[in-house]
């Protein structure tokens, strides 16, 4: 006879750089849909059946035609996207945010539905950019958007509150007037909002707190859609704005979902500091907790406090089917590149992987990269990259380069944005002979190491690598006589989310939403394409966490 169990939910149960988590059930499977900003494909999708294991299945949005980053700044682009289920269909919104800086905010939000999470997915519809994080609420037969109203105008403070517009689903598109969503007194910024109906109650969550260290999730209630809502009188849902040494910050921006026999459970982000309210190199991260709804209807996390371990739903013996194919988040991970596309671990950086730039087959188990445009550039850049999922870990690829001038390069990096990233690569000196280089940019000051170059005469294959321990970022090489350092020792929390954000006279000039990456880089300022060839790219976690299983 089989005995009901519970299974233990390791946070974050997605590692590195997955942010505004949203959480859906259809059947017997669970989805959470992530942010990527300006990394290509777009909405990054995690199934699990159990909340305990999850299994990437990349992104959702990699066309084009589903997705343009064309000219997108650093931490633009998918903004908070939100997944439901209705008739049958997938709905997927989003908002893709060209502008940000200088008070305004350009956020078109666009809808695109399917028929399966894998596709395929219809051509976006264009909603509205009257304001950002919007979310679908269906209520029986109708359907509502909701978001935040973003205020431009100097001394209103960004935001003129949340609205609601009925949204009808055979047109695909919205009617009538947006109705304003009367908040509770001195409600103030808030945003992220996600709405549920739950014993006659509508329940509006909502991220409070700016994006920080005082972030937090808040309830609130109402009999009617638009309100008047109130505030659970407990207060926040989750939150570690008052407890700073807690391992798991910036608790956030969540969402709800519940099991098929009524377990409920919050997805929302948080962050891992290099120390006490330090940097955030991993950037900000989807975590997991148990929520019960009390006697009088107010849902709880047992200790409003973010966990790193929390018990997962009840289950009965045998009744997960993962097999011991599964492999971890933070565990070692090796791309051979066998495949004919690139698997859902890797992103590209504002443009699809597509054959003008990006081939699996030109040379059979090897990516080739061709050279791209200038790390400042908003388009054309040649950079395949996965997220940073361990504070202590260390990436490696073999890479085959013949360049021709300085303005060929090609190598591995440590990156965050245009403004900040490490650069292990192989060039040409003036001489027109291979050397190694390293080069660094730290808010947009560049520096090259030309002095501690290291000649490759004639060698054309060689392994480089990182290593990151903590705030600590070194590279190294190797020509198959063991390892060799490179360069001096760098500060890993110049990949930081903190380190990135900008403001100018209390302005934002630019911000840090996206955590760091490393991955393979191919520039060709000449703007002929030279091409790299890359092969046996591993990640290797140390110490960064529990072992975790992904997949099913």
């Amino acid at each position: 006879m089989r005995q009901p169990t519970v299974q233990t939910i390791r946070n974050p149960v997605l590692p590195g750089s997955h942010p505004d988590p949203s959480a859906l059930r259809v059947g017997d499977d669970f989805y959470l849909a992530t942010s990527t900003f300006e990394w290509h494909p777009g909405v990054r999708l995690h199934h699990s059946r159990d909340l305990v294991h999850w299994r990437p299945l990349g992104g959702v949005l990699d066309t084009t035609r589903l997705l343009d980053l064309t000219g997108c700044p650093d931490s633009g682009g998918v903004w908070a996207p939100n997944l439901t289920y209705a008739e049958g269909l997938f709905h997927l919104v989003f908002s893709n945010v060209s502008t940000y800086a200088g008070g305004f905010t350009d956020s078109p939000n666009l809808l695109t539905t399917a028929p399966s999470v894998h596709g395929p997915w219809s051509d976006p519809v264009p909603l509205h950019a009257r304001g950002f994080d919007t979310s679908l609420f269906h209520d029986g037969p109708d359907s509502w958007l909701l978001n935040l109203v973003h205020d431009w105008r100097p001394g209103h403070g960004g935001s003129a509150g949340l609205e609601a517009t009925r949204y009808d689903r055979s047109a695909r598109r919205l009617v009538g007037d947006p109705v304003p969503i009367t908040l509770p007194p001195q409600a103030g910024w808030i945003e992220g909002p996600n709405l549920y109906r739950h014993a006659g109650w509508y329940y509006l969550l909502t991220a409070d707190g700016g994006t920080g260290y005082d972030h937090q999730v808040t309830v609130a209630r109402s009999r009617a859609l638009a309100g008047p809502y109130e505030r659970d009188p407990r207060g926040p849902l989750v939150t570690a704005r008052h407890h700073p040494d807690l391992p798991l910050q910036k608790a956030g921006h969540g969402s709800l979902v519940a099991t098929e026999d009524g377990q409920w459970y919050l997805a929302y982000l948080v962050a891992r500091p290099e120390g006490r309210r330090g940097p955030c190199v991993l950037g900000r991260e989807t975590a997991l907790a148990p929520v019960t709804w009390t006697p009088d209807g107010w849902p709880r996390v047992p200790t409003g406090l973010p966990a790193l371990e929390v018990p997962g739903p009840v289950a009965v013996d045998g009744g997960d089917d993962c097999g011991d194919d599964v492999v971890g988040v933070e565990d070692d991970e090796a791309d051979g590149f066998d495949q004919p596309v690139l698997g859902p671990q890797w992103s590209t950086l504002r443009r699809p992987a597509a054959p003008d730039w990006l081939s699996l087959t030109d040379r059979p188990s090897h990516l080739r990269l061709r050279g791209g445009r200038s790390p400042r550039s908003l388009t054309g850049s040649s950079l395949v990259g996965r997220r940073v999922t361990s504070a202590n870990g260390a990436f490696e690829v073999s890479v085959e380069y013949r360049p021709r001038s300085f303005q060929h390069l090609a190598g591995i990096t440590a990156y965050y944005n245009t403004r900040n990233w490490y650069f292990l690569y192989v060039t040409a000196d003036d001489e027109g002979r291979a050397v190694l280089r390293v080069a660094g940019c730290d808010r947009g000051v560049l520096s090259v190491d030309e002095a501690g170059g290291v000649p490759l005469g004639e060698v054309r294959r060689l392994r480089l690598g990182l290593d990151l321990r903590g705030p600590d970022l070194r590279f190294r090489y190797s020509t198959d006589d063991g390892w060799n350092p490179v360069g001096p020792l760098l500060d890993a929390t110049v990949l930081s989310d903190e380190h990135a954000e900008v403001f100018e006279s209390g302005q934002i000039r630019s911000l840090g939403f996206t955590g760091a990456f490393v991955g393979m880089w191919a520039w060709d300022l000449t703007g002929g394409g030279l091409p790299a060839d890359f092969d046996e790219a591993a990640w290797h976690a140390a110490g960064g966490g529990a072992s975790r299983r992904h997949g099913h």
